[in-house]
Order: structure tokens, then C-alpha cells, then sequence
């Protein structure tokens, strides 16, 4: 039997989009295997989250913003017609006073309310989404589990550890680091100061206190990196001419080509980073702070490397309409 699903994931920076078909058919013991096959899978840099982290407010133009793109994905999804739609929103409508008010105008365009999840929750889905393909893979015996799962957004960073196969509840955390926030909070000089990375560092190292307190990050034997920070990273260590999900999707960066990577982003200008080949115009701003994330989770935590995955929380909330 094949499900048509809709997923949206509304976060700091961007909001996405995927259409699929999640089919499968009885196997051994009565076990049914599934597979997720893509129909419409699209973002749009909305930064509903700007100046949230100021403010306390979903600014006028940002959700003004959201709407547009969606309504464009309504009209993707009327021509789908999928049997379930989930709209999960983050960080920033989690942080924001009037998320009232931006929950209204969804279902004025879409139809259906947006969930305005937990870190913890989102952390889940994350984990779902990362690595519910991995099982029984050779990929999976060279990145072994336990697997330490993190998804870098744009106003919190999610970690959650578990194997495979594991079911919830897995140990999680959820921080206010995100490349936006940092961003905002931290890195206004173009290119930034010395003293403003040297404070970002030391808000990203006490969050990371508070995950090792809360996870046994010792235990895992594989870092999975989620989201567009890590995937840019991916596909400038990668060398690429244009940015290709094929390639940055279960493509494996050393913390050594993570660090400098990081330190040449926040050397750069706002033009020098616009010029390269595989950076999107939305992440132009924010890439420093999402890059100095990850460097200091992978030094922070001893990861020699990162997995990257394409397939993160938007994946996770398909397969819940399972």
C-alpha cells in the first residue's frame, strides 16, 4: 500500500517543503519495510526568525514572508492531494510572544494548524530522519551506532543520541545556538572581529556543557550533521562546482577540512562568501556562525568526522504520518 504525505518544516531560516510516497509491502514475521520515495522536495529562506532573538516578536516582514512561500507550497500540495499533511514549526515560533498570530495566518493559507513542537520533539524527528535509511547498509558498518545526531538550524541546535533501530524516548537536548541567533547576537562586523568570534565561541561551548550534561555523548560512535550549515560545509569541502545533494548526502568531512573551513568563512567578507560557487544567498550571512557550531561540537566532543545527511527532521515528520 503506498501513502502520499506532505511535510513542511517551518524553522528559524528556512521553511521546506516535501511531497512523498512512503510505500512497502509485508516482509519476514510480518514486518512490513517501507520506503520514502520524494515527489517535491523544496526550501525557501524565509528567516521567519529574525530579530526574534532581540525582540521577542515575529517581525511583520517575516511572517509576510512565510506566507508567500506558503502559499506557494498549499498550491503544491493541492495538486498532490496527499492523504496527511504535518506542519511542524521550531526555534523561533517556540521563542516568539505573538506565535499566535502566525499560527492564525497558517490555517488561513494551508488549512491545518502548525505544531509548534519541543527541541526534544524536534530532535526525534531529526533522528528519524537521518537515520531510519542507514539500517542494514554498508554505510552503516563503517559509521557505526550508537550515532550522536545533531541538527544545526537557525535559532537552536538539537542533539540526540540512539542506535539504528532505537525507539523513543532517546536522550536529547535541545540549545539556543542557531547561525541565526549567533549571528545576530555576536557577529556584526563584516568580515567579523576577533572579539566577536571569541564570543560566539564561548556561548556555543557553555550550550555544549549543557548537552554533555544531559547526553552521553561518549557513547557514540558516529556524529550525523543535519541541516544547510552543515551540508554548505559538506559541498565546499567537497570541492564543488554547483551545490549537488547527491554528493553532500552521506559524504564524510574530517574535523580537520570542518575547522578550516570555519576559520577562512569568518575571515571572509560578506562578498568574498557570496562568491562562492555552492553557498545559497539565504545562508550568506549565517554560514559563519553554522560552520563555528559544528567545529566546535566535532573539537568540543572528539569527532575525528562528520556524516552528513540531506535527510533530517523534514524526513523525520514524513515517516510520523506512518
Amino acid at each position: 500500500m503506498t501513502h502520499r504525505v506532505a511535510a513542511i518544516d517551518c524553522g528559524t531560516n528556512s521553511i521546506r517543503l516535501l511531497i512523498a510516497d512512503i510505500s512497502g509491502s509485508a516482509g519476514p514475521g510480518g514486518q512490513v519495510p517501507l520506503t520514502l520515495t520524494d515527489l517535491a522536495r523544496t526550501m525557501r529562506i524565509v528567516r521567519l526568525g529574525e530579530g526574534v532573538d532581540r525582540t521577542g516578536r515575529l517581525s511583520a516582514g517575516a511572517l509576510d514572508r512565510t506566507m508567500t512561500a506558503l502559499r506557494e507550497y498549499a498550491g503544491l500540495i493541492a495538486e498532490a492531494r496527499p492523504d496527511a499533511i504535518r506542519m511542524v514549526a521550531t526555534s523561533a515560533t517556540r521563542d516568539a510572544v505573538n506565535s499566535a498570530e502566525f499560527t492564525e495566518r497558517v490555517v488561513s493559507v494551508l488549512g491545518v494548524p502548525p505544531e509548534v513542537i519541543s527541541g526534544e520533539e524536534e530532535a526525534q524527528l531529526s533522528f528519524a530522519g537521518a537515520t531510519r535509511e542507514l539500517a542494514g547498509t554498508p554505510l552503516a558498518v563503517e559509521c557505526a551506532p550508537p550515532y550522536l545526531v545533531t541538527d544545526i538550524g537557525g535559532g537552536s541546535t538539537e542533539f540526540v543520541l540512539g542506535g539504528a533501530d532505537a525507539h523513543s524516548p532517546l536522550p536529547s537536548c535541545s540549545v539556543n545556538i542557531g547561525c541565526v541567533r549567533l549571528t545576530e547576537r555576536h557577529l556584526h562586523a563584516d568580515p567579523p572581529l576577533a572579539t566577536q568570534t571569541r564570543a560566539t565561541v564561548e556561548d556555543i561551548d557553555a550550550a555544549l556543557d549543557q548537552v554533555a550534561a544531559a547526553v552521553p555523548v561518549d557513547r557514540a560512535r558516529t556524529l550525523v550533521g543535519l541541516a544547510g550549515s552543515v551540508t554548505t560545509v559538506a559541498a565546499i569541502a567537497l570541492g564543488l562546482a554547483e551545490y549537488d545533494s547527491t554528493l553532500t548526502h552521506h559524504s564524510r568531512i574530517s574535523a580537520a577540512q570542518v575547522h578550516e573551513i570555519a576559520a577562512s568563512l569568518l575571515a571572509m567578507t560578506r562578498a568574498e562568501r557570496a562568491a562562492i560557487a555552492v553557498m545559497h544567498p539565504g545562508r550568506v550571512d549565517v554560514i559563519g556562525a553554522g560552520a563555528l557550531i559544528l567545529d566546535r561540537i566535532m573539537t568540543n566532543f572528539g569527532f575525528a568526522e562528520v556524516l552528513v545527511s540531506e535527510h533530517d527532521i523534514l524526513d523525520g515528520i514524513a515517516w510520523s504520518l506512518m
